[in-house]
C-alpha cells in the first residue's frame, strides 16, 4: 500500500514539475508579445524612461492657473515645475573639490571670450570666470553644467525648492494610451495597408484552396496519361527558391502591365505546389469505396468532389488556408518590389511597416502599435485554426 500511495506522489510531484517547466517556457515565449503591446500603448517618453517598465506609465498632472502641470517627488513631497535654469559647477583652480553650484547666468568669463583669460589644469587650458561667493567675486572654472528646476508645492506655491530635473522623480500612474493606433493610421495611412492585405490575403487564400483542390483531385482519382511524371515535375518546383523567380517573375508583371497594382500581389500565388501536394496527399487517404458508391448512385466527378472529398478533408483544407494566409500577410519582399515606394494607395502592411520604421524612429511607441495592428489578424487566425492542426495530425496518423 505504501509502494502504490509513493508511486502515486511520484507521478503527481512529475506532473506538477512538467506543468511548471511548460508555464515557466511559455512565459518566456510570451514576454516579447507583451512587450511589445504594452509598449504600444506607452507614451514616448515612456519607451526610453530607465530602468524600462512593462505597463504603460503617464506623469500625472495638476492644473494650475488654467494649465495642467506634470507632477514631482521631491523630498517627499509632490511639486510642481515651476521654472528650470541652467547652472555651473564652479570650483578654484587651486582646489577643485571646493566646488559651488551657481546659475550660468550670473557668472561672466574673464577676459571675454576673444581674450579669456585661462588655467592650465591638468595639461589642459581651462577658461577662468568671475563668480560671486558671499558678495565676493572670485576666480574659478568650471567642472561641469547641469539643469535645475525650482520646483513649488501643489498646496503652496511659495514653497519653492531647488532640485536636478533630470533627478527628479516623476509622480506617474499606468495610463494606456489606445490613440497611438489613430496616430501611427493618420501617420502612414495604415488603414488603406489594411484594407489591400487583407484583400490580397483573402483571394491568394481563396485561389489557392480552389487549384490546390482541383489539382489534387485530379493527382489524386483521374488516371491520365503523364500524370505521375507531371506531378513530380509540379511539386519539384518547391525546391526552386523564390529568389531566381523574382527577375522573370517580374518581366512577366511588366508584359501584363500589372506592376504597382494589387493584382500582381495575387495571381503569381493562386497555383501553389506544396497546397496541391497537401490536398492530393489527404485525398488519396480517402477510401475508393466511398467513391465508388456515389458513382452507383449517379453522382458526377464534380458532385463526389465537393459532396464527399472536400467535407471529408476539412482539417487538410483548414491547415493550407493558415499556412498560406500567414504567408500572404506576411509576404514582403515581392510587394517591396513590385509596388513602388510612392504608390501608397496600394501598400501593404509589410511596405508600410518598412516605411514607418523611418518616419517614425524618434517614436517607437506609434512603430509597436504599428506592429501590433499587423499581428493581431494572423495571430487571432492562428489561435482560432491550430485545433485543425491537431485533427490534421491524428488523421494523418490512422491508418
Amino acid at each position: 500500500m505504501a509502494v502504490v500511495t509513493g508511486s502515486k506522489q511520484r507521478r503527481v510531484l512529475e506532473r506538477i514539475g512538467l506543468y511548471a517547466g511548460l508555464g515557466a517556457f511559455g512565459a518566456i515565449m510570451l514576454f516579447p508579445f507583451l512587450v511589445v503591446a504594452f509598449g504600444s500603448l506607452k507614451e514616448s517618453t515612456d519607451i526610453f524612461r530607465f530602468p524600462p517598465r512593462l505597463l504603460p506609465y503617464s506623469q500625472d498632472t495638476v492644473e494650475i492657473d488654467g494649465e495642467e502641470q506634470g507632477l514631482y517627488l521631491i523630498e517627499g513631497t509632490e511639486r510642481v515645475l515651476l521654472e528650470t535654469i541652467t547652472v555651473g559647477i564652479y570650483a578654484p583652480p587651486d582646489d577643485l573639490e571646493d566646488t559651488v553650484v551657481v546659475p550660468t547666468a550670473d557668472t561672466e568669463r574673464r577676459g571675454g571670450f576673444l581674450d579669456a583669460e585661462t588655467v592650465e589644469i591638468e595639461g589642459e587650458e581651462v577658461p577662468l570666470y568671475d563668480v560671486e561667493v558671499d558678495g565676493e567675486v572670485v576666480a574659478m572654472v568650471e567642472r561641469a553644467t547641469t539643469t535645475q528646476g525650482r520646483f513649488a508645492a501643489v498646496d503652496d506655491l511659495d514653497d519653492v525648492v531647488g532640485a536636478n530635473v533630470r533627478l527628479a522623480q516623476q509622480v506617474d500612474s499606468v495610463d494606456p494610451q489606445p490613440e497611438n493606433f489613430r496616430r501611427v493610421t493618420e501617420l502612414q495611412n495604415l488603414d488603406r495597408s489594411l484594407t489591400n492585405t487583407l484583400l490580397v490575403t483573402l483571394l491568394v487564400v481563396g485561389g489557392t484552396v480552389l487549384t490546390s483542390i482541383l489539382g489534387g483531385y485530379a493527382f489524386a482519382r483521374i488516371e491520365f496519361p503523364g500524370r505521375d511524371a507531371m506531378f513530380l515535375v509540379y511539386i519539384g518546383s518547391i525546391m526552386v527558391p523564390f529568389v531566381i523567380l523574382i527577375v522573370p517573375l517580374y518581366q512577366l508583371m511588366v508584359a501584363l502591365g500589372w506592376v504597382n497594382s494589387l493584382a500582381s500581389l495575387v495571381f503569381p500565388f493562386v497555383f501553389n505546389a506544396y497546397g496541391t501536394f497537401l490536398i492530393r496527399q489527404f485525398f488519396v487517404s480517402i477510401p475508393r469505396d466511398l467513391e465508388e458508391a456515389a458513382v452507383i448512385d449517379g453522382a458526377s466527378r464534380w458532385t463526389i468532389l465537393w459532396r464527399i472529398f472536400v467535407p471529408l478533408s476539412t482539417p487538410a483544407i483548414a491547415t493550407l488556408s493558415t499556412f498560406m494566409f500567414l504567408y500572404a500577410w506576411n509576404s514582403f519582399i515581392w510587394p517591396f518590389i513590385v509596388i513602388s515606394a510612392g504608390n501608397f494607395d496600394n501598400h501593404v502592411l509589410t511596405v508600410s511597416l518598412q516605411q514607418l520604421g523611418g518616419r517614425a524612429a524618434d517614436s517607437p511607441n506609434l512603430i509597436l502599435a504599428g506592429v501590433m495592428i499587423a499581428i493581431s489578424v494572423p495571430v487571432t487566425v492562428f489561435v482560432l485554426a491550430q485545433r485543425y492542426f491537431v485533427e490534421n495530425v491524428a488523421t494523418s496518423g490512422i491508418k
